[in-house]
C-alpha cells in the first residue's frame, strides 16, 4: 500500500455519497506497500480502507472484490467490500476505479513463533478450500509471462552473476511451468502474497495466553494459481530468516503441518517443494528489482530491499534439505 494519488477532503466527501456509511471522524494515508493508493476511512458506522486501484482495471477488479466477499461468506476472515447504493462494489475516484472494504482488527506480527504459523497455515489452507466454489477466474497477473516481461526492464541494473543467476532461474521456470506435473498441481483462487504484513493478529485478551488470527488482508495480487505456490510464497516469508533467508525448521514445520491437517498435499506437491519455493523466491526478487530500479512517484513510497529475495532463491537453491514436514 502506499498513496500515489491523494484525496483531499471535498473529492472524498463527494464520493462518499454513494455509500450509506454515515459521517467521516477520520482519513488518512496508509504508507506500507508499493501497488495502490490506500487510506484508512473510519465514519460514524465503522472503520474501512479505502482503495484507489492505480494499474488495475475495471474489468480486473471484480474478481479481486468478488473473491473477497466469497472468502467472507464462507467463513475466511478477509476484508468484505462494502456495496455502494447502487449495489456496486466499486466506482469511479479522481478517473481511477475505487473501492471501499471492512478493516480488520489487530496487528501485523513481524517476529512470528511457530504457532503463529500454525494459524496461519490452517488458514491459507481453508481459504484453498473455500475458494474451489469460486465461478470466476483470472490468472495470477505476477505469473511467468509477467516474470519474462519484466527481466529486460532490469538486467541494466544489476550484475552479471545476478544476470546470470536470473536467466538461468527463468530458464528453469519456463520447464517447470511447461511440465505434466506441474500441469496436475492442485490449484485454485490464491493469495499468492501472503507476507507477514498482509496477516493480522489480535493482541491476548485477559486470561489468553497467545494472540489469535484476525485475517488475511490486500487480495490484489490475488489470481488463480497453485496452491502450492501460494503455500511456497507464505513460507519464504514468514519462516525465513531475515538476514539469510535460510528457512527455520520449527516454522516451517509448523505451518506445513498445519496447513495438511486441513488440505493434505498430494505426492506431486510433495516432489516439486524445492521447484515451488524457487518460483516464489524468483517471483519477488524480479517485482523488487522492478519496483526499486523503475519506481513510480508517490507519496510515502517505500520500495522493498530486491537483495533479500536474491539471498532466499540462492539459498534455496543450494541447501542440501529443505525443511518439510
Amino acid at each position: 500500500m502506499a498513496v500515489f494519488t491523494a484525496v483531499n477532503e471535498t473529492q472524498l466527501a463527494s464520493w462518499l455519497e454513494h455509500y450509506s456509511l454515515g459521517q467521516v471522524t477520520d482519513f488518512r494515508g496508509i504508507s506500507s506497500g508499493i501497488e495502490n493508493s490506500n487510506f484508512f476511512l473510519t465514519t460514524t458506522e465503522g472503520e474501512y480502507v479505502l482503495t484507489l486501484f492505480e494499474k488495475l482495471n475495471s474489468q480486473q477488479l471484480p474478481f479481486y472484490l468478488e473473491l473477497m466477499q466469497h472468502l467472507a461468506a464462507h467463513g475466511v476472515t478477509v476484508p468484505d467490500p462494502v456495496a455502494q447504493r447502487d449495489g456496486s462494489l466499486f466506482g469511479e475516484l479522481l478517473g481511477k476505479p475505487a473501492a471501499i472494504v471492512t478493516k480488520l482488527g489487530g496487528g501485523v506480527q513481524l517476529a512470528p513463533q511457530p504457532y503463529h504459523c500454525v494459524e496461519v497455515g490452517q488458514m491459507l489452507a481453508r481459504m484453498h478450500l473455500a475458494g474451489r466454489a469460486f465461478k470466476r477466474h483470472q490468472p495470477n497477473l505476477r505469473s511467468l509471462p509477467w516474470w519474462q516481461d519484466a527481466l529486460p526492464s532490469v538486467t541494466a541494473f544489476i550484475d552479471d552473476a545476478q544476470r546470470k543467476l536470473l536467466v538461468e532461474e527463468l530458464a528453469f521456470q519456463n520447464d517447470f511451468f511447461a511440465s505434466t506435473d506441474y500441469r496436475d498441481l492442485p490449484e485454485g483462487p490464491c493469495h499468492c502474497d501472503l507476507f507477514r504484513d498482509n496477516v493480522l493478529f489480535i493482541p491476548a485478551a485477559p486470561g489468553e495466553s497467545r494472540e489469535r488470527l484476525g485475517g488475511f488482508f490486500d487480495f490484489y495480487f490475488a489470481g488463480y494459481d497453485k496452491w502450492l505456490f501460494d503455500v511456497a510464497v507464505c513460507v519464504n516469508d514468514w519462516c525465513a530468516d531475515p538476514f539469510t533467508g535460510v528457512l527455520d525448521p520449527m516454522r516451517t514445520q509448523a505451518l506445513l503441518r498445519a496447513y495438511q491437517t486441513v488440505r493434505p498435499f498430494t505426492p506431486t506437491e510433495v516432489h516439486h517443494w524445492r521447484s515451488m519455493l524457487r518460483a516464489g523466491a524468483l517471483r519477488f526478487w524480479v517485482s523488487r528489482l522492478y519496483d526499486y530500479y523503475r519506481p513510480r512517484e508517490a507519496e510515502m513510497l517505500q520500495p522493498h530491499d530486491p537483495g533479500h529475495f536474491e539471498r532466499i532463491l540462492r539459498e534455496r537453491l543450494s541447501a542440501a534439505e529443505l525443511p518439510w514436514l
